[in-house]
């Protein structure tokens, strides 16, 4: 098994660098907590003309047909701007429930731009973002149906609205495992993004602060809470990375994928909370302001902590299956 990226994943992740590199995110997520989504739509426009929407439509539907590995790549370095919208649901869920549901006709729509969300009672009880989404979508039990999205409610990540979703047109019966794998693991892939995020921000802001007449990152302390972040992340990326490689079936056991994708869930996300935790630390009281980039991840990481199966859920489904 290889966990080293090849030249077109390197490729796929620096053109969408590239491309959210000039977008100013951090405005577009400030102007996203106070409702104005248009600056966020136009990065998504932008986004979808890379292919990121695409990735795992296949090509009879217009899209890429690619992999999960792909699109943990692609959604990785999405985390690391803390784009706004259903990023796991569009990318990942979406389209695989609708092609293992054979509900093939949105496919295109997806592949061309359009957002979708996803409510999968238990553990996805609401749907995220439905005011900006083209299409929503709702599982309850093994029946897929079409949404609506109502009583919506806010996050603790202010770029994100929680909403309860009551069907619409029914569209087919469906084992939406699958689907939940992709969106969990992709919610992993952000949260990893989100942690490499905020340790270069702690970084540079350890490397400019001073006390004493030295900058704070020449403490011995600090430097070992920052290489304890990076260890986290180091050793989280590789389980995504697994877990993907499981859910493409280029591994001897595909049959242990939602172990493998819950293990990687729960790596990055306490890799995720503990680059929170330090950057708090380290910049103090700045790093809660609303004003500082730090929060615009800070809020993130703790909304995506629980999103798609809490630690708990994602813990129990590794612990059911290493003793089995």
């Amino acid at each position: 098994m290889r966990f080293l990226l090849e030249d077109e994943h390197r490729d796929l992740a620096s053109s969408i660098d590239a491309m959210l590199a000039k977008s100013d995110l951090p405005a577009v997520i400030r102007a996203w907590n106070t409702g104005d989504l248009e600056p966020g739509r136009k990065v998504w426009s932008r986004l979808a003309e890379t292919g990121v929407n695409a990735l795992l439509i296949s090509d009879d539907n217009g899209g890429m047909g690619a992999g999960a590995v792909e699109m943990v790549v692609a959604v990785e370095t999405l985390g690391r701007y803390g784009v706004p919208g259903p990023v796991a649901e569009t990318v990942a869920a979406v389209p695989v429930l609708l092609a293992d549901a054979a509900v093939t006709e949105p496919l295109a729509a997806l592949a061309e731009g359009a957002l979708a969300t996803l409510a999968l009672p238990p553990e996805v009880p609401f749907a995220v973002d439905v005011e900006v989404a083209e299409h929503t979508y709702l599982v309850d039990g093994s029946t897929l149906s079409t949404g609506v999205g109502t009583d919506p409610r806010p996050s603790v990540d202010l770029a994100r609205t929680l909403s309860v979703v009551q069907a619409g047109e029914r569209l087919a019966d469906v084992d939406a495992s699958r689907a939940f794998d992709f969106g969990a693991l992709a919610t992993a892939a952000q949260l990893i993004g989100l942690a490499q995020t905020m340790l270069t921000l702690t970084s540079e802001y350890a490397k400019t602060r001073k006390q004493f007449g030295k900058e704070i990152g020449s403490f011995q302390a600090v430097k070992h809470h920052l290489a304890d972040v990076a260890i986290a992340v180091e050793m989280a990326r590789p389980l995504v990375h697994g877990a993907a490689l499981t859910l493409d079936g280029q591994v001897p056991e595909p049959q242990f994928a939602s172990r493998d994708v819950s293990a990687a869930k729960v790596a990055a996300g306490e890799a995720a909370y503990l680059a929170s935790r330090v950057g708090l630390q380290v910049l103090g009281a700045i790093g809660y302001t609303q004003e500082h980039d730090l929060s615009l991840y800070l809020t993130k990481t703790r909304a995506l902590l629980s999103a798609w199966g809490t630690p708990a859920v994602h813990r129990s489904r590794v612990l059911e299956s290493i003793s089995a």
